[in-house]
């Protein structure tokens, strides 16, 4: 298993019940590829530095996920295609921040300089 985090900015116009139709959705189609989600951190309504396709907020998710490479790959897809996902980005965490978190088990052992 691979660590990853994953954030998804969600319109702003949504209801909250819909952005949370996301969160349940983006847990499921992790679960159903054999993945799980670790943690859901939701940031709330935030206003950009920027406006992006003429939107001026949006809803803040980030969750870390364990999954198998390529696991994510048609989640991605779903995000890019979903005209009710502003932006998402997906990553993988390298072993030693995802041990420091507390995906990989216990944390590795710092290595000594010297």
């Amino acid at each position: 298993m691979r660590a990853y985090e994953l954030m998804i900015i969600a319109d702003g116009e949504l209801e909250e019940s819909a952005v949370s139709g996301w969160v349940n959705q983006i847990t499921a189609q992790v679960e159903a590829k054999g993945g799980s989600v670790a943690t859901t951190d939701k940031w709330g309504k935030r206003r950009f530095a920027y406006e992006i396709n003429k939107k001026t907020e949006g809803y803040y998710i980030v969750f870390e996920i364990l999954a198998e490479p390529g696991a994510l790959d048609d989640l991605e897809r779903n995000l890019r295609l979903a005209d009710e996902i502003v932006r998402h980005k997906l990553l993988r965490l390298p072993d030693h921040e995802a041990a420091r978190r507390g995906l990989l088990g216990e944390a590795a052992p710092v290595a000594e300089a010297g």
